[in-house]
């Protein structure tokens, strides 16, 4: 099989991110097959053999994406495709999807077979090749709790190396993809362990209402969560948005103690020995749901969720994002951590 030459194109991309930013690529580049990889590697070598900061520019769905310029450098996105059972043994299944291969559509294609356990993470959007970098997240479960493995290619090397789980130093909405280690490689496919008799979990508040006397399954969960989703956060293909922009920061057990005291009402739960915040409470007592400027803003229903109305520029969601930042730590002493990757990087 002979793979299709890389040929970097001039490229808009509104539609290839959820917050509808009008910017242009000047070189994206496709992958659709891994025999792609090595001359792929050839023209990033040629072009950053002695730059060893360099963070390559690495395209999936977009959705946790905010663009603030026109970018120069080369964007990667990776369209690698294909979803298969690698190995059964009782009610344990291994399955291996490719990193382009859409997140939600593959959570519902794994229910389809009867391989549960993914689906509380129902409806959120992006690729399967990007669930582990975030691990990503929702009521209750993490993608690490059915990670089994991912294979990554390093662009600086040409290394194809098998990650499990320790090495992956998986934390709330981080790996070591995001750390300065994990900098120069690229996922091509992820690995989970699903199981046919997976029992549900529905102790998350939300969800377990949203079910209310109904005998939970798999797929009941997956439906209730979609129905929340879409309640509570609008769809990017009307209101340009990435989900939730800011992480829930996570604050010494103490300071949590004291805040609780002089604020009432602020959520607070347990994460290890530290204490976890509510962004969104923190953003909506400070004034900023359904704020707009222009046609940057914040959801009317959700104070976590920035949105582009219609032909806002990254730039402004960027300093618009800084300004409810900036008013969180004023009032709460308190550092907001924005979820997006931010491009340029």
């Amino acid at each position: 099989m002979f793979a299709s030459p890389i040929l970097p194109v001039k490229t808009s991309l509104k539609s290839f991110n959820t917050f509808g930013i009008a910017a242009t690529a000047e070189q994206l580049i496709e992958i659709n097959h891994e025999a792609q990889l090595l001359p792929l590697r050839t023209l990033l070598m040629d072009r950053y053999a002695n730059d060893p900061a360099r963070k390559l520019q690495i395209l999936g769905g977009g959705s946790n994406l905010l663009i603030c310029s026109d970018i120069a450098q080369p964007i990667v996105r990776m369209a690698l495709l294909g979803i298969h059972c690698v190995a059964s043994q009782g009610s344990v299944r291994i399955v291996e999807a490719a990193a382009g291969e859409a997140w939600h559509p593959f959570v519902r294609y794994c229910l389809d077979q009867g391989w549960n356990g993914l689906e509380n993470l129902s409806l959120i959007p992006g690729t399967v090749g990007a669930s582990p970098i975030q691990n990503i997240g929702a009521y209750g479960v993490e993608m690490k709790d059915n990670f089994d493995s991912l294979r990554a290619w390093n662009w600086r090397t040409g290394e194809i190396k098998t990650w499990d789980k320790n090495a992956c130093c998986f934390a709330y909405r981080d790996s070591i993809f995001k750390q300065a280690e994990g900098k120069d490689w690229i996922v091509l496919s992820v690995r989970f362990v699903l199981s046919t008799d997976a029992k549900p979990s529905v102790e998350y508040a939300d969800l377990k209402n949203e079910l209310g006397q109904e005998v939970p399954t798999a797929l009941s969960v997956s439906d209730a969560v979609c129905r929340i989703r879409s309640r509570k956060l609008p769809d990017p293909a009307v209101i340009g948005n990435a989900g939730s922009f800011f992480k829930n920061p996570i604050i010494a057990a103490d300071k949590a103690t004291a805040l609780s005291k002089q604020f009432t009402g602020i959520p607070v739960w347990p994460s290890g020995p530290k204490s976890k915040v509510s962004a969104a409470w923190l953003i909506d007592q400070c004034g900023w749901k359904g704020f707009r400027d222009g046609d940057a803003g914040v959801h009317t229903q959700h104070a976590l969720v920035l949105v582009n109305y219609g032909s806002a520029s990254g730039k402004q969601l960027q300093n618009l994002a800084l300004k409810i930042a900036e008013s969180v730590q004023a009032k709460y002493g308190i550092t907001l951590e924005a979820e997006p990757v931010q491009w340029p990087l």
